[in-house]
């Protein structure tokens, strides 16, 4: 019976060589790099492209007080609430950060911050 060995590149350690030539690469300029046999990412390609389906975000347990109706209204959508609370939440988080990149400012509600997020996102949610 044969062993099979699997290896990958994390396996093999980097020598001393390896070290020099890396930190040779890192320091070229890029126009001395030919990128002749990539084809370019059009508009195109951007537009169809897909999250990676293999990425699974890292989860951490945590104790959150949430309100009773809300608690209610994502049960009664069946099993998974929690699953559905936290996509609503990272959906909300997006259009937040979002916002905030076409704003090109990061500044909170006049009278209140964690009312100025709120209204944000009820708007959104509306629209």
């Amino acid at each position: 019976m044969t062993k099979i060995v699997k290896k990958s590149p994390s396996d093999s350690r980097l020598t001393a060589a390896r070290k020099h030539r890396l930190k040779a690469l890192s320091q070229r300029p890029d126009e001395e790099i030919d990128t002749s046999d990539i084809p370019e990412l059009t508009e195109k390609f951007w537009r169809n492209a897909i999250r990676n389906p293999f990425y699974r975000p890292l989860k951490r347990q945590l104790t959150l007080r949430l309100d009773t109706d809300i608690i209610a209204w994502l049960r009664l959508q069946g099993s998974g609430y929690q699953t559905r609370a936290n996509a609503l939440l990272r959906d909300a988080m997006l259009v937040d950060l979002n916002l905030k990149r076409r704003k090109g400012r990061d500044r909170p509600h006049p009278k209140n911050q964690r009312q100025g997020r709120i209204a944000r996102t009820r708007r959104q949610l509306r629209s």
